[in-house]
């Protein structure tokens, strides 16, 4: 462990609390508001983000004006785990303002790195600090006080620089790494339209659009579709199951090895497959209720709560009376109907009814109807193209957890001073 010394945030910075809103009022000079979600959602604010166009005093501009070096904190928030999350100015913007509800510190940068410093706001401790005087029932918000009592361990400045460096370059990674599964689920989102809509020949590539190759389409009542598919009623080539809950008042009922989908498996529905699930139920359990077991390879759609939300199950699994699923056969590829669920997605949640829990009513699915290649092999390569776009997004996320990972691990050594930093 370092012997640096510790210090109070107001030792080495300037702390205003911000009072600029979001208004326009006529005569005020025009400003750029950086916001709550502007900070809450970036650790450094570049010239590129967003930015609100709203008024402020000359007053106002002048003391919460930011300029490079700046460091900015969430001092309210709904939940105390979401305050004083920081964000550092990485250049001069011009016109650019701190809003309400963020707290605008100026370092001291002959003591303090502002990179350093904003890294060190996100530690245990100092999070821990927050919240625990953290004030309010409804909306919590951090004292003027609070934040200037920060206590801070201080590195000498060379040594800070270099963390701030390296962490800064870890960082970086992280963004190129979230940058690059954004643009693969643009890429999946664009290739899922032009699936559904164009398909593909024989060769793999897909046929040319209905504009450019008019003689090759039919109609549909969602619009254009190859002469060779149909649009055909799901219910007619696979099977539609059913599932339930068993009674909850006898423990023999569950916990039988049997894996059950429920929607507090919501979370898992965010990958092609899923192998595990939050509750089990038991044979005893599905041989006394409408519960059944179903082999693997269903697909699953959620009908409730994450409306649309689908699956292909590994293994077999039953499923509560919040999901529909179905059993492919010779006339639908598995992955063709968990693809075409998640193309038309937004659909399911646009029809969704309910005040307190949105729900579509079984009678919905037995008249539903999809486009669908009469040909196998063409639903096989739709569906194999898109899973290999799926297979990569998936290793860059699970990459992109390692990164988040490592950066904790390091935060964790350099900003405690339990691994020393080489300065060059």
């Amino acid at each position: 462990m370092s012997e640096w010394p510790t210090v109070s945030l107001r030792d080495v910075a300037d702390i205003r609390f911000s009072n600029v809103d979001k208004k326009t009022t006529p005569g005020e000079p025009s400003v750029r508001l950086c916001n709550y979600m502007d900070v809450y959602g970036n650790d450094y604010i570049t010239a590129d983000l967003p930015f609100m166009a709203a008024t402020a005093s000359p007053n106002e501009i002048g003391r919460f004006s930011t300029q490079r070096g700046d460091v900015m904190i969430t001092k309210d928030s709904e939940t105390p785990d979401d305050i004083g999350i920081a964000a550092v100015v990485t250049a001069e913007i011009p016109n650019l303002v701190c809003g309400y509800h963020l707290a605008l510190i100026k370092p001291d940068k002959s003591r303090i790195d502002p990179v350093y410093l904003s890294k060190q706001l996100g530690t245990p401790s100092v999070v821990n600090h927050f919240a625990c005087r953290a004030s309010g029932s409804t909306r919590y918000g951090l004292s003027s006080a609070t934040i200037a009592d920060t206590k801070l361990p201080l590195a000498p400045l060379p040594q800070q620089r270099r963390i701030a460096e390296i962490l800064g370059t870890v960082d970086e990674v992280i963004e190129q790494t979230e940058a690059l599964i954004a643009k693969q689920q643009q890429v999946k989102a664009g290739l899922m339209h032009d699936l559904f809509t164009r398909g593909v020949t024989a060769t793999g590539t897909l046929r040319p659009p209905p504009a450019e190759a008019p003689h090759l389409y039919q109609p549909s009542p969602l619009g254009p579709i190859p002469k060779e598919w149909d649009y055909a009623l799901l219910d007619g080539i696979a099977q539609r199951g059913s599932g339930h809950t068993p009674n909850r008042n006898h423990p023999e009922y569950w916990d039988g090895g049997i894996k059950w989908v429920s929607l507090a498996d919501s979370w898992r529905l965010d990958r092609v497959y899923i192998s595990e699930t939050d509750k089990e139920i038991s044979a005893l359990g599905i041989s006394n209720s409408s519960a059944v077991l179903h082999p693997p390879g269903i697909v699953v759609l959620s009908r409730d709560a994450g409306v649309g939300k689908s699956a292909i199950t590994t293994c077999e699994m039953a499923v509560s009376q919040h999901f529909m699923c179905w059993r492919c056969g010779p006339k639908l590829d598995t992955h063709y109907l968990y693809y075409w669920l998640q193309y038309r997605k937004r659909e399911f949640e646009n029809i969704a009814t309910g005040s307190t829990i949105p729900t579509i009513g079984l009678r919905y699915f037995k008249h539903y109807r999809l486009h669908v290649p009469s040909d196998g092999d063409e639903q096989r390569k739709i569906g194999a193209m898109l899973l290999s776009l799926d297979e990569g997004i998936q290793t860059e996320t699970a990459h992109l957890a390692k990164l988040r990972q490592q950066k904790q691990g390091l935060m964790q050594d350099l900003l405690t001073g339990r691994v020393p930093v080489p300065v060059a």
